[in-house]
């Protein structure tokens, strides 16, 4: 597909002729292949974990919201969508071919891109001449320039530019991980060449409602990618200092952010983010330790998690101390473990950290979250509760991490009777209103809720 024209693809019975392979099949991979199947293009998952395979074969996402899940099944049946762990073939076959195998982040927060490049590797062993690459995972400065391009070109053959098309189209954070945000989402398309940016925005103009960004300075749009990730840690940093403000002056955070009246300076919302929640910050303080620049407001965002994780056990403590309790032998409940709400995402890295601190002050603490089972929460080493019922039964404090819509619903007359009373709640995610939890005889604490 590399110099396509619109009129080639301007309908789904001309799209269907069309293949597009998605390699990595992450939740960000999963989302893409959806959205091109549902233009009507030909579309392959490739991944090389063999268990993914099997399970999106069976239109199983994971780690994909329901709604995602039900649209993969449907392509699945349809024969829209295949799924296979053979690159070899898939990319044989293909015209478009989007990677979104991740930048992994160390333990020691430093990144890998071994698995980015073996994926690239593999790719133009096996590339066609006329095919167009986009690069959809999000890089460090310079990298599809200086490396993921010359691994291509070394490994086919052939030239970017000239023989294949080679774009860089990062998928951006999105608040909400649904179909329809990818798809509102105005996106950047960076190219080194004209045709490779001509032909990129063609086929991604289909999948983008909201229009794109083109330019053809690929180090340009790979910064952009990790100043928006950056702002969106800086901010939600900031929002978690607030709002321990608040809690100390008496404030309540969310009744100054409604009375906010500057656009400009919206407030965020605090919450018991991870500092791997999103992975671009580390690879711009990598960049940075390359220039020898220090990025001291950058780095001290990253940390801010290991204090909002002190914040939250004090919380706890200080519930549980109005309730005539002490930490020691407290039991509590953890509800929701997910990064987003109301779908099955990562577990958050904070909860060990949060689980550690909480049995190392003496409390017995579980786990639950109606979009996980205790086979995928094991790196916890924490009792797993199999429904809410049971997680609620006998505790003293619930402490809410997820904004699940099934916590939203709990009616608080039937947990009262279930709780070890006089019990508190510690509404991490500003789930209830403090006041009705209040009336109800509990004791509440928040982010951001000053007593």
């Amino acid at each position: 597909m590399f110099h396509i024209k619109p009129e080639e693809i301007d309908s789904g019975d001309k799209r269907e002729k069309y293949a597009v392979s998605v390699v990595g099949c992450k939740p960000i991979g999963i989302m893409h292949a959806c959205l091109f199947a549902m233009v009507g293009f030909k579309v392959i998952c490739v991944d090389p974990d063999q268990n993914i395979v099997n399970l999106l074969q069976k239109g199983k996402a994971p780690n994909c919201r329901h709604e995602i899940e039900a649209k993969l099944k449907a392509y699945v049946k349809t024969r829209y969508l295949t799924v296979t762990s053979d690159i070899k073939t898939a990319v044989s076959q293909s015209d478009v071919i989007a990677i979104t195998t991740p930048v992994e982040i160390g333990k020691k927060k430093k990144t890998d891109l071994s698995n980015l490049e073996k994926t690239c590797k593999s790719v133009g062993a096996h590339l066609r001449q006329g095919t167009l690459i986009l690069i959809v995972s999000t890089v460090g400065l310079g990298t599809v320039e200086n490396t993921l391009k010359e691994i291509l070109e070394n490994a086919s053959g052939l030239k970017a530019g000239i023989d294949f098309g080679l774009a860089y189209s990062p998928s951006q954070i999105l608040q909400e991980q649904t179909l329809e945000a990818l798809k509102d989402n105005e996106r950047i398309v960076a190219a080194l060449d004209l045709g490779s940016l001509n032909s990129a925005s063609t086929v991604l103009e289909i999948i983008s409602e909201k229009g794109l960004k083109k330019t053809n300075n690929v180090k340009a749009a790979e910064a952009m990618t990790l100043f928006q990730a950056t702002q969106y840690d800086v901010n939600t940093a900031l929002a978690n200092e607030l709002a321990h403000f608040c809690e100390r002056a008496g404030i309540d955070y969310f009744e100054v952010q409604k009375l906010n009246t500057n656009a400009s300076s919206k407030l965020s919302t605090p919450t018991l983010a991870d500092g791997t929640a999103y992975g671009e910050p580390y690879l711009l303080l990598e960049d940075a330790e390359n220039l020898n620049v220090k990025l001291w407001i950058v780095q001290a965002a990253k940390e801010n998690s290991k204090l909002v994780v002190k914040q939250a056990v004090n919380l706890v403590a200080d519930a549980l101390k109005s309730c005539g309790k002490t930490m020691r032998r407290a039991r509590i409940s953890i509800l929701g473990i997910s990064q987003t709400q109301n779908a099955r995402s990562t577990e958050r890295e904070t909860l060990v950290d949060l689980v550690n601190t909480l049995e190392g002050r003496g409390a017995k603490t579980s786990i639950y979250d109606p979009f996980f089972t205790d086979v995928e929460t094991t790196e916890t080493q924490v009792q797993y509760k199999k429904n809410l019922t049971e997680a609620i039964e006998g505790a003293d404090c619930l402490l809410i991490l997820t904004g699940h819509d099934q916590f939203k619903r709990l009616n608080l007359q039937k947990t009262k009777a279930m709780l070890k009373m006089p019990a508190a709640i510690v509404d991490l995610e500003g789930v209830f209103d403090s006041d009705k939890v209040e009336k109800e005889g509990f004791i509440y604490r928040g982010l951001g809720k000053g007593v």
